[in-house]
């Protein structure tokens, strides 16, 4: 492939696992293709039909949702089999494998927690998983969970192994009301609400003329 000395370096967007108590990176997720679009919905958290005086009072963090698609295709490297073997062995299942570990307790995890449930051990912790970072620039790295996810697989090699597939993904940004204050991906979620701030900040305000009126009629 060309390549250009003036063409600008494209930033992929990514998902990074991370331990949630040291913050040691442990997987980073790069997507091949970058998303044409990421759709973001907000739920605001405030007392809405509380009592007289209480409907502009917020009780926290708006619950915010990403959705994005995620396109996976291996047709640039079967073009060059012998340089990506892997690829021919297993078309595009290692990246999807990998995607779908952002929603699956590991192999150990289950087989030590039978393992505990078969010695009588009465009480038994939820599994924890990694802590997903979803990056979207520097300006967004944001604590997500998976809440829906989905695969369609659209194109196969003569193995019947995907070559060509689409991921769906929906996130729940996770804030300081999932994860406290002292929690790591609290503090990044808190720097992801101040960015914003600094960002609205730099739009200012503009006249009351601008929009059609004086004054405000109080």
């Amino acid at each position: 492939m060309a390549t250009f000395p003036n063409s600008p370096r494209i930033v992929k967007g990514g998902i990074v696992l991370v331990d949630a108590k040291s913050g040691r990176t442990l997987t980073v997720i790069t997507l091949q293709y970058n998303s044409d679009n990421l759709s973001r919905t907000y739920e605001p958290r405030n007392f809405g039909e509380g009592g007289q005086g209480e409907a502009l009072r917020f009780t926290g963090p708006a619950e915010e949702t990403l959705k994005i698609e995620v396109e996976i295709d291996a047709a640039d490297q079967l073009e060059f089999p012998d340089q990506n073997r892997d690829v021919v062995e297993n078309g595009v299942q290692p990246q999807l494998a990998i995607l779908e570990s952002l929603i699956n307790p590991g192999s150990e995890q289950l087989n030590n927690n039978n393992r505990l449930a078969s010695a009588g051990t009465l009480e038994i912790a939820p599994m924890e998983s990694p802590m997903a970072l979803f990056v979207w620039s520097k300006n967004r790295v944001v604590p997500v969970s998976v809440t829906s996810f989905s695969i369609t697989e659209e194109a196969f090699d003569t193995q019947l192994n995907p070559i060509r597939a689409k991921v769906n993904l929906s996130m729940k940004v996770l804030n300081i009301n999932d994860l406290g204050f002292n929690h790591k991906g609290g503090s990044l979620f808190m720097s992801y609400l101040q960015n914003k701030e600094r960002l609205a900040a730099r739009a200012g305000s503009a006249s009351l003329n601008g929009i059609g009126i004086s004054s405000l009629p109080f």
